[in-house]
């Protein structure tokens, strides 16, 4: 059941909103007040349709208690009252899910970090074959997606490669996609046909936001130095390579692939931003450990969350006990999202069930 003085607050509050929005307060107060609008108004509709529909439903019962003889006003009414009452379970849902707790970063753009794992040239192929397949993710969500930094395998692949993520909801649909992905198949390189496992690490951080992580240029070490290449050759000439390092916390980025040295700092400084909040999350979620419990696995980079079977052409995500025979269709990015529906609304359900109790 619904609390029905709940859905009132919320209604008064939207109410609220819409007035002092149309009573022209200044830009930041109006910049603050229509943010909250936006983020009210579809569970408000929700609530809105869903009052409607119970009114709705309450009719046609009203009107088969009134038909008495008339078996085809009866029979209307059933009709309806059946699609009614449809309509209000759906309605119903919909709203218990817009009232769960939100994550405050799902509606940020993310900082991707893709490294390979144990498995030597394997594990940096099997990285490049990760990042490709959240590149064609993003394309297909019509999302953004910029390599900040990247390290290639002598193989090919990746040995580490970190990537920015701009669009609507890109935390909200990436984070579930944190820890260790496996990969078990066959290599090109062996003449023996035995299965090899390897391993890649993802992590998904929320970009942060000026106001977010106050980043204090005292506070930083600045250290410029000459980009270098495959077998530690200097790439160029000049020393446009910059490691950053946030002394209170001791978190260092370093970022090389752009030729200017200030692209390559505001590149860092958003990287360093990136994982300042994120050490900032997670410290918060480990004094809230009950929250902690209610996430998806424990969400710790270290626990295996997916393996990849390739003689099998199957995905199995350990953490919901999910397997799709659809190992191509994943890694081209255009099955990836039954994986984050999934995870998805089984996050949702937990955090159901632990408001129930």
């Amino acid at each position: 059941m619904l609390a029905q003085a709940k859905l009132d607050t919320l209604l008064n509050r939207f109410a609220e909103l819409e007035h002092r929005m149309s009573c022209g307060p200044d830009a930041g107060e109006y910049v603050r007040l229509s943010r909250e609008y936006a983020e009210l108004e579809p569970l408000v509709r929700a609530v809105q349709a869903l009052r409607k529909a119970e009114e709705d439903l309450a009719g046609a019962e009203a009107l088969i208690a009134e038909a008495g003889s008339d078996r085809e006003m009866r029979d209307l009414a059933e009709l309806e009252r059946d699609e009614l009452t449809q309509k209000v379970e759906e309605l119903t849902q919909a709203v218990r899910i817009g009232l769960l707790p939100k994550d405050s970063a799902d509606k940020n753009d993310a900082i991707l970090e893709v490294r390979a794992g144990t498995g030597g040239d394997e594990a940096a192929l099997f990285a490049g074959d990760l990042f490709r397949m959240y590149q064609r993710y993003a394309a297909l969500q019509g999302w953004k997606l910029e390599v900040l930094s990247a390290s290639e395998g002598e193989a090919g692949g990746f040995k580490e490669v970190i990537a920015s993520v701009t669009g609507e909801n890109v935390f909200a649909r990436l984070k579930f996609e944190s820890g260790v992905h496996r990969v078990q198949r066959v290599p090109e390189t062996e003449s023996g046909g035995r299965i090899h496992t390897s391993a890649a690490t993802v992590a998904v951080l929320p970009q942060a936001e000026e106001v977010d992580v106050d980043v204090q240029e005292s506070d930083l070490k600045i250290d410029t130095y000459r980009a270098s290449g495959a077998g530690g050759q200097h790439v160029n000439t000049t020393d446009s390579a910059v490691r950053i390092t946030h002394m209170p916390t001791g978190i260092v980025v370093a970022v090389q692939d752009e030729r200017s040295q200030h692209k390559n700092k505001a590149r860092a400084l958003q990287l360093l931003r990136a994982r300042i909040y994120d050490a900032q999350r997670d410290k918060a979620a480990n004094e809230r450990s009950e929250a902690r419990r209610l996430q998806v696995g424990s969400g710790d980079r270290s626990e295996r969350i997916r393996t990849y079977n390739f003689p099998q052409g199957r995905v199995t995500d350990h953490r919901i006990g999910l397997t799709l025979y659809k190992l191509e269709q994943v890694l081209a990015g255009e099955a990836l999202n039954e994986l984050v529906e999934a995870l998805t609304v089984d996050h949702q359900a937990t955090l159901m069930a632990a408001e129930e109790d």
